[in-house]
């Protein structure tokens, strides 16, 4: 069936905005159609004011120009699913305002999704229940967020004050090398400049960071992964709750879930372990079940606490009926 040259103009241009260089015989491929009718669908878009580059030869091929100021940007079904369900849980970030802000951000954009892709999105939001975590203090400024991350990218050394786990407050000087996720935490791994060694900080337990006007040279984070070196620093410190667990697959399989998770295998068999995990509180450790849940089946052997609170997890989880 002959495609309409409108749609396939605008799939075209979803194409092109992702600003990598398109072959006109994968253009082609991709639309179903000739490179001569890619051609003429490209200078329908130039006309439309899209900035489109083309390069000939053998490494030749069409690119959106960066930087450049184009119409409003054009999603596929999934892509525009995949940006609404982002937003409505990027309320869960942990970042100041972040939630007021998706919330508008999605209810404009979820306006001009066709009906279709409302009732996906819809079915995702009324399927999966947010469980909401009582403490306020892992909020993080936003304003800090971005400092934090522009110097990471400029390389540039920042000043701030920061609460340590004893409530001690400090003045920090550091090379700030990479921002990390784990949950609802958000961490800085930065080289020490008074104390001479890496270390890992809370972003909510950091406040006011300014750069400090210098620039420093990187450093190899010991390991060569920050992610991995905050799960290990992580795994360092003394926690004040712990549970014994039964899962019903080979360790081995549960290496992804239980990353920067503090963790000690008891028993492995072909089939089935038993696992200790440490954490700050009983909601945490109730997640971490949550996690290993979905990849196998567990069981809190001890203590009562945690499995209660797995309990009391269960039954906030609801899925609607088909």
């Amino acid at each position: 069936m002959r495609k309409d040259p409108t749609g396939r103009a605008l799939q075209l241009l979803s194409l092109l905005q992702t600003h990598r260089l398109w072959r006109g015989a994968e253009l082609a491929e991709r639309l179903e159609v000739t490179e001569r009718t890619v051609r003429r669908d490209v200078d329908r878009l130039r006309d439309l004011g899209y900035p489109v580059d083309a390069t000939s030869g053998k490494d030749g091929g069409y690119r959106l120009a960066k930087g450049a100021h184009v119409p409003p940007l054009v999603l596929d079904d999934d892509e525009a699913v995949a940006v609404a369900v982002g937003l409505r849980y990027a309320a869960e970030a942990a970042i100041g305002g972040m939630e007021e802000t998706s919330l508008r951000a999605l209810t404009k954009i979820e306006q001009l999704l066709p009906y279709r892709l409302r009732r996906r999105v819809s079915a995702l939001h009324s399927s999966v229940a947010s469980m909401r975590w009582a403490a306020d203090d892992v909020v993080v400024d936003p304003e800090a967020l971005s400092v934090l991350a522009a110097a990471c990218r400029d390389r540039e050394d920042v000043r701030f004050d920061y609460r340590r786990r004893d409530g001690e407050d400090s003045r920090r000087l550091v090379q700030p090398h990479q921002l990390v996720t784990a949950g609802r935490r958000w961490y800085l791994v930065a080289w020490d400049q008074r104390r001479r060694d890496w270390r890992t900080f809370r972003l909510d337990r950091l406040r006011e960071p300014r750069l400090a006007g210098s620039h420093f040279t990187p450093r190899q984070i010991p390991g060569g992964d920050a992610a991995s070196f905050v799960a290990s620093s992580l795994g360092s410190i003394p926690r004040h709750h712990e549970a014994k667990l039964t899962v019903n697959a080979a360790f081995a399989e549960l290496e992804g879930v239980l990353r920067g998770v503090d963790h000690t295998p008891i028993e492995m068999e072909a089939d089935s372990c038993s696992v200790q995990i440490r954490g700050e509180d009983l909601d945490w450790l109730a997640m971490t079940v949550a996690r290993i849940a979905l990849t196998a089946p567990v069981a809190v052997i001890e203590p009562a606490e945690v499995a209660d609170t797995v309990r009391q997890l269960a039954t906030h989880l609801t899925v609607s009926p088909p």
